[in-house]
C-alpha cells in the first residue's frame, strides 16, 4: 500500500487512537439496521467496480446501497452478496421512459431483469431530484409518466412484488421560508404533481424517498447553530407549539410529514435518500465535522427513537451520503459536492463511522495502483505574468474544489494554487507528458509538492478514455437507444 500522503487526505486521527476515544467517552451502540451508503460514478477516475463490493462494501459489513445510476460493472459485482440494491434512473431519461412502455420495459430488462436472479434489488429511485427549482418544469410533466410505465414494466416482468419504484425528492419540494416543521407544505408549482405522485406511491405501497442536504442547510440558515446539525445537546432547541426539535433530521422529517398529511397522505412510510456532510470545498467542511454528524446520525437512528410526530416510528431507510468522493460530480450546489465520501476517490477511510461494520475502523480498499510518483507543478523560473489564464483552463477542466475558501488547499496562495490546479489536470488526464505543458509553463517532477493537509492527489491506474464521465457516456448512450425505441416502434 502506498503512503497516505499519495492519497487526497489522510484520517485526521489514527483509527486505533480514534476507536479508544470513542470508546471511552460512551458505549458504542448497534447500527440502525436499515443504514446504507449510496454510491456515484461521477469520478475521472474510479475504483473498479469489483474492487468497491469486495474491498469496501463487504469487508464493512454495509446492508445496502444505492447505486446512482445502472451500472453492468457494480450490479455484476453486487451478484450473489446479499447487498440490498436501489438503482437509480438518471434524469436524462425521464422523457424517453415517460414517452414509452417500450422503452421502459426495455430498461427494465437490460438492468434489472438480467440480474434479478442473483441481485436482491430493493428500490429503483426514479430521477435525481427533478424537482428543484433550479430544474423549472424541465423534468416535472415526465416524472410520473416515467414512473408508472416503469411500474408496469416491473408488473409484466412479474417483479413488482420484489422491489419499490420510488422518486427522489429534495427538502426543497415542501420546506418554506420558516424552520417550524409545522409551517411546511408542498411548493405551488409542484403540489398538483407531487399530488399524483403520492397516489401512485400509494397505490403501490412504496414510500417516499427524500434528499437531505444538512450542510446545504446550515451554509443558508445562519441562526440555527452547528450543535443543531451535529445531533448534540442543545440547551435552547427550536421550539413549534408543543414540539420540540434538537437537531435539523427531526425537524426535517416532521416538515415532511406535514406537507404529507396536509394533502392527505400522512401516513406514508418515508425513506432518506440523502444524508451527509463534507469533508473539504468549504468553511466547515472537514472529517472532523463529518465524522460528528455522521456518527450523531447513526447513533440517533440506532435508538429508533422516531420524531416528535412520529415517535419511535423512524424512518424505513437511511442512505449515507456518500461512499467515494466524486471529483466530478456537479457543483451547482457547492464545491463540496465533490467532497462528501466517507472514503477518499482511492478508497481510504476520511474518518470512523459505523456503515454495518460495528466498533472496527473501517477497512480501506486494498490493492490500489496508483500511477508512477510524478506531479506537474508550476516552473517558477519562467515568466508567469501571464499564468492565470492557464490557471482557469487547468481549474475548468479539471478539479480545484480543494481550493475554495475553508478547502484543504485554499492557504496555498500563489503560486502554489497554481501548482494544485495543473496538477489536477495532469492526474485526470493519466500523467500524459502534453497534459503538463501549459503554454510551456509546466514542470514535471518527483518530488511530492504537498503542503500540510493540502495534499496534491496521485491518480489511479484507469484508462482516462473509459473512466472520465463514463455516468455522462452511459446516460446519453441510452437515451439513444430509447429513443431510436420510440421512434422505430408503435406505442403501447
Amino acid at each position: 500500500m502506498l503512503p497516505s500522503r499519495r492519497g487526497p487526505r489522510p484520517p485526521p486521527f489514527s483509527p486505533a487512537f480514534l476507536l479508544l476515544l470513542l470508546l471511552a467517552v460512551a458505549p458504542m451502540p448497534p447500527p440502525a439496521a436499515a443504514v446504507g451508503v449510496t454510491w456515484g460514478f461521477a469520478s475521472s477516475h474510479p475504483l473498479p467496480a469489483a474492487q468497491v463490493v469486495r474491498g469496501i462494501l463487504l469487508p464493512n459489513s454495509v446492508p445496502r446501497v444505492r447505486l446512482a445510476a445502472a451500472s453492468s460493472d457494480a450490479l455484476s459485482a453486487l451478484a450473489g452478496t446479499g447487498v440490498a440494491v436501489t438503482v437509480g434512473v438518471p434524469d436524462a431519461l425521464l422523457r424517453p421512459l415517460a414517452a414509452s412502455r417500450k422503452a421502459a420495459a426495455a430498461w427494465v430488462h437490460d438492468n434489472i431483469t438480467r440480474y434479478a436472479s442473483s441481485v436482491r434489488f430493493e428500490y429503483i429511485a426514479v430521477g435525481d431530484e427533478p424537482f428543484l427549482p433550479s430544474h423549472g418544469q424541465h423534468f416535472q410533466p415526465f416524472v410520473v409518466p416515467a414512473t408508472e410505465n416503469i411500474q408496469r414494466a416491473l408488473i409484466d416482468a412479474k417483479l413488482s412484488s420484489k422491489m419499490k419504484v420510488v422518486v427522489p425528492c429534495s427538502t426543497e419540494v415542501y420546506q418554506n421560508a420558516s424552520t417550524l416543521p409545522s409551517k411546511a407544505g408542498f411548493r405551488p408549482d409542484v403540489n398538483e404533481t407531487m399530488v399524483e405522485l403520492l397516489s401512485f406511491l400509494a397505490n403501490n405501497s412504496s414510500p417516499f424517498m427524500v434528499e437531505l442536504n444538512p450542510f446545504l442547510s446550515f451554509q443558508q440558515n445562519k441562526k440555527l447553530s452547528l450543535d443543531y446539525y451535529l445531533f448534540q445537546l442543545m440547551t435552547h432547541p427550536v421550539k413549534d407549539g408543543q414540539n420540540k426539535y434538537d437537531n435539523f433530521f427531526d425537524a426535517s422529517i416532521d416538515a415532511l410529514v406535514t406537507a404529507l398529511t396536509r394533502v392527505g397522505f400522512g401516513n406514508m412510510g418515508i425513506v432518506v435518500g440523502r444524508a451527509g456532510w463534507p469533508t473539504d470545498g468549504a468553511v466547515n467542511a472537514t472529517p472532523a465535522v463529518a465524522q460528528s454528524f455522521m456518527t450523531g446520525l447513526v447513533n440517533h437512528l440506532a435508538k429508533k427513537s422516531g420524531t416528535p410526530l412520529r415517535p419511535k416510528v423512524p424512518p424505513i431507510e437511511t442512505y449515507l451520503f456518500s461512499l467515494l468522493d466524486e471529483d466530478q460530480h456537479s457543483t451547482a450546489r457547492g464545491d463540496c459536492e465533490r467532497h462528501y465520501g466517507i472514503f477518499t476517490f482511492d478508497g481510504q477511510a476520511k474518518y470512523y463511522v459505523n456503515i454495518g461494520q460495528g466498533p472496527k475502523a473501517l477497512k480501506n480498499a486494498p490493492d490500489v495502483e496508483y500511477l508512477p510518483s510524478k506531479w506537474c507543478v508550476v516552473d517558477n523560473k519562467k515568466e508567469l505574468s501571464n499564468v492565470s489564464s492557464s490557471f482557469a483552463a487547468a481549474c475548468s477542466n479539471g478539479d480545484c474544489t480543494a481550493l475554495s475558501p475553508g478547502g484543504s488547499c485554499s492557504g496555498l496562495g500563489w503560486p502554489g494554487n497554481v501548482s494544485y490546479a495543473f496538477n489536477s489536470y495532469y492526474q485526470q488526464h493519466d500523467q500524459s507528458e502534453d497534459s503538463c505543458n501549459f503554454n510551456g509553463l509546466g514542470l514535471i517532477t518527483t518530488v511530492d509538492p504537498s503542503v500540510d493537509d493540502c495534499l496534491f492527489p496521485l491518480a489511479i491506474r484507469t484508462s482516462a478514455a473509459a473512466s472520465i464521465h463514463p455516468t455522462l457516456a452511459i446516460i446519453v448512450l441510452k437515451v439513444v437507444v430509447l429513443w431510436f425505441c420510440i421512434t422505430t416502434c408503435s406505442l403501447t
